[in-house]
């Protein structure tokens, strides 16, 4: 039976030993959720439901195709994003390097050297090539619990990117709906504006009738002066909404493509939030949280593998060849050498390095371990708040509409009254204030509806699918 040779044979124990790591193998802590989101319905809570608006990709919630087009834009753009991705590309590198350790490290060596010399100038040519290889026995799983701490890390950069995703993809369709909304305000201000000019002027001829006085004219010119002070704060803010919107994109600052305008974008009959066991999954910042606890986790076996002795093997090998002149071109020497070794390293004193590091880790694990609670109550938070705004935003929007329609009645009556002399044109004048700023609340609360559920979305986890 052919003998291994003592590096293989070393090699294979060490495999055999792989599953013995000391420190602690991970389990997901037990994090108690609530059984149902709270909102400000009758029942208090939300009815649990299997289906949730987060399982709907971005692409499906958000039906305007400029919206759609502006997405995928900053999807390929982003400046954020870009650093995300390469963040992966920086961790899956160093998964390779923490997990080279695991196998033997062999380096190789050759020196060649020529020239004459003696009297007779003898010519020589001589050749040497030799390797080194060293393997770090893994008994405690020093190396294995470095390699999961650092899969770990590449999986929470993974999920960072997905927040990444997440948020971006929520800001540019919020920033899109705020800026629709400020078209709509602006729209209303150039129609009010309108009106009133032909109410200057209708005035105008009323009193060159005698059927009204300088006073009326007056009144009918302070509501268009006031609708026109408005159109270049409207302008200000859509052009730094623009700004924002191309920032997000990645281009420069300029203006921004429009779809539908707000009044026809479509709202969903019903926002189910799903089950909330299944947050945990869906929320892409939780997932994060996790992975970074998993990787803590590992590096406390880390830390206790170093208490213990550290065996590494070594092994090299190689030949030396030579030519010279003085012997018609053969070799005049060949000479072969190999050897093995095996070397123990065991921390005796180190001033309390090596406990102090382990309490170091210990309390990293800790903090890893709050920072995930913590990202699980704040993600129910999220969903919570996005649930009563979304429904009292609504309310809101509902109640301005009504408003709306009641002051439009109100300045219609009032201005046949005012024609038919019954009143002063002070009446009509209060009411057409009142509407134009009501009708520019209402653009607002429709702004503000939209945005709560683009909100509401990423706070159910949803917006980061591709």
């Amino acid at each position: 039976m052919r003998k291994l040779p003592p590096f293989t044979l070393a090699i294979m124990v060490s495999s055999l030993v792989a599953g013995c790591a000391v420190g602690p193998n991970y389990h997901r802590p037990a994090v108690p959720t609530p059984a149902a989101y709270r909102d400000l319905s009758d029942n208090s809570q939300v009815p649990a439901q299997t289906a949730s608006y987060a399982d709907l990709p971005w692409w499906q919630v958000f039906e305007d195709p400029q919206l759609q087009e502006l997405i995928r834009t900053a999807l390929k753009q982003n400046y954020d994003l870009l650093l995300a991705t390469e963040r992966i590309n920086a961790a899956r590198a160093q998964v390779t390097v923490t997990r080279s350790s695991l196998f033997p490290q062999v380096q190789g060596d050759g020196t060649f050297q020529g020239g004459k010399e003696g009297t007779f100038q003898t010519k020589y040519n001589f050749l040497s090539l030799t390797a080194d290889a060293a393997f770090q026995l893994d008994f405690f799983g020093k190396l294995r619990r470095a390699t999961q701490a650092a899969r770990a890390q590449l999986l929470a950069t993974q999920d960072a990117q997905q927040t990444v995703i997440l948020t971006l993809v929520s800001d540019v369709a919020s920033d899109y709906f705020a800026l629709l909304q400020l078209d709509l305000q602006l729209q209303i201000t150039h129609d009010t504006i309108k009106t009133q000019e032909d109410s200057v002027k209708l005035n105008n001829l009323r009193v060159q009738h005698g059927v009204a006085t300088k006073l009326d004219v007056l009144q009918a010119q302070q509501v268009l002066d006031s609708a026109n002070a408005t159109v270049p704060d409207l302008e200000r803010q859509i052009a730094q909404e623009e700004n924002a919107i191309s920032i997000l994109l990645g281009n420069y600052p300029q203006a921004v493509p429009r779809g539908h305008p707000l009044v026809e974008q479509p709202l969903p009959p019903e926002v189910p939030p799903g089950l909330p066991s299944s947050l945990l999954e869906r929320r892409p910042d939780i997932r994060e949280a996790e992975q970074i606890l998993v990787a803590a986790n590992a590096e406390i076996g880390v830390a206790k593998a170093q208490f213990f002795p550290q065996i590494s093997l070594t092994g090299s090998g190689g030949g030396a060849f030579g030519r010279s002149s003085a012997f018609s071109g053969l070799m005049s020497s060949q000479v072969g050498i190999w050897s093995y070794g095996a070397q123990v390293s065991q921390p005796i004193f180190t001033g309390g390095a090596l406990r102090g590091n382990l309490r170091l880790a210990e309390s990293q694990h800790q903090q890893a371990l709050i920072a995930y609670r913590q990202a699980i109550q704040q993600a129910f938070g999220d969903v919570s708040d996005g649930l009563i705004a979304y429904q009292k935003f609504h309310q809101v929007r509902v109640r301005e509409e009504d408003s709306v329609a009641d002051l439009q009645e109100s300045v219609r009556l009032s201005n046949m009254r005012y024609k038919g002399g019954t009143t002063t044109y002070l009446e009509v004048l209060d009411g057409q204030r009142s509407l134009f700023t009501e009708e520019l609340t209402l653009a607002q609360a429709r702004g503000t509806e939209y945005q709560s559920l683009v909100q509401l979305y990423r706070a159910l986890g949803g917006g980061w699918q591709q």
